[in-house]
């Protein structure tokens, strides 16, 4: 009990006269943690491809991709979530599943809306011509 008394009595101090963390090193303090999902269309939604990332302080570290149906470890950490989740069965169903309630619902609700633009654009511009 006497020893963590005093590791914390010289943390305190230390703290006070204002010495640098990890020997001389500057911490930044600053994590990023990141999931970015992507969704592909070839030839409308015939076929979809749903992709996601993730990413921590700008090195991807898992991605999945539902062509291939599994996560897929880039680092050692990587490989350690992958092997978790795809042991998962419900949430790589889920996970899959994602191409319809994800990737086709949104491009059903945001293409009506690009080709209209689309086409009002194109024909602003032919009657410029």
């Amino acid at each position: 009990m006497e020893r963590v008394r005093g590791a914390g009595a010289v943390l305190a101090v230390l703290v006070v006269l204002g010495a640098p963390p990890a020997a001389g090193e500057e911490l930044s303090g600053v994590f990023q943690r990141m999931v970015k999902s992507e969704c592909h269309f070839i030839n409308g939604t015939e076929w979809v491809r749903y992709m996601e990332r993730h990413i921590h302080n700008r090195e991807q570290f898992v991605h999945s991709d539902s062509d291939v149906g599994i996560h897929v470890g880039d680092t050692l950490y990587g490989e350690i979530q992958a092997r978790y989740w795809n042991s998962q069965q419900v949430y790589l169903e889920y996970k899959w599943a994602q191409v319809d309630n994800y990737c086709r619902h949104n491009y059903k609700v945001f293409t009506p809306s690009s080709v209209e633009i689309r086409a009002r654009t194109c024909s602003d511009f032919m009657g410029q011509v």
